[in-house]
């Protein structure tokens, strides 16, 4: 008789996958790296926003330590990062993709933790969530600094998940999405039994299967079929 695995850990990147923020990483990152002395228009701040791009979903405090190098000035261009981000949430810039709230809502009744992750700091991740009102929406929201400071393409958070919430004894049983190549790593490296990779935010679909999507949805409100389909 075939076993199915009950998936039922279910962990969720935020922008990208569960709400969309109309290229404000892209913006914050320009307002911090003027902060910083990098204007745009010039051949650096191109590459920058070139490595930005390459990199979503990292921790963001990593990526301004791969630019600008020394930590103080990575530092100083994080604390940039999320005073311009957070400012233009304020601005009702943050909504929910459409589905993810009914997706998340689903997966809950069906008996599933979920949990959301981002590579934002943690008072950015709180000004999303009070933003679309989601603080009640899941048992436990992370960001790096939760899971000792290694955010994606790392393990950690999925795994910080998997400790903190005791909702699977392995981690086959647990599912991770997201819309970068970045939260396939992290899901396959973490052991993840479903690493799906969506199509709504900044990563192809042959960028998310090169990085070990099992599956690729056209958004994350298809997960929960998904995984009710993998347990019948």
């Amino acid at each position: 008789m075939t076993t199915h695995t009950p998936y039922r850990l279910v962990v969720l990147d935020m922008a990208g996958t569960t709400v969309a923020d109309g290229g404000l990483v892209e913006e914050a990152f320009s307002a911090a790296a003027a902060r910083l002395g990098v204007e745009p228009g010039t051949a650096e701040h191109a590459a920058h926003l070139d490595h930005v791009r390459a990199t979503m979903g990292e921790s963001k405090i990593s990526v301004f330590r791969h630019l600008f190098g020394d930590a103080e000035r990575a530092r100083l261009a994080n604390t940039a990062f999320e005073e311009a981000y957070a400012a233009r949430v304020g601005e009702g810039r943050v909504t929910a993709l459409p589905g993810a709230r009914a997706a998340v809502e689903e997966l809950r009744a069906a008996g599933r933790t979920v949990v959301l992750t981002t590579g934002f700091a943690r008072v950015t991740q709180d000004a999303i969530l009070d933003a679309l009102g989601w603080r009640e929406l899941v048992e436990l929201t992370l960001c790096p600094a939760d899971a000792g400071g290694r955010g994606r393409p790392h393990p950690d958070m999925v795994l910080a998940a998997f400790l903190r919430t005791g909702a699977v004894d392995d981690v086959r049983q647990v599912a991770v999405a997201g819309d970068t190549s970045y939260d396939m790593l992290s899901g396959v490296r973490a052991g993840a039994g479903v690493v799906a990779g969506v199509l709504t935010g900044a990563h192809d679909r042959e960028q998310l299967a090169g990085h070990g999507a099992t599956h690729v949805l056209g958004s994350v409100a298809e997960l929960p079929g998904l995984l009710a389909g993998a347990e019948a």
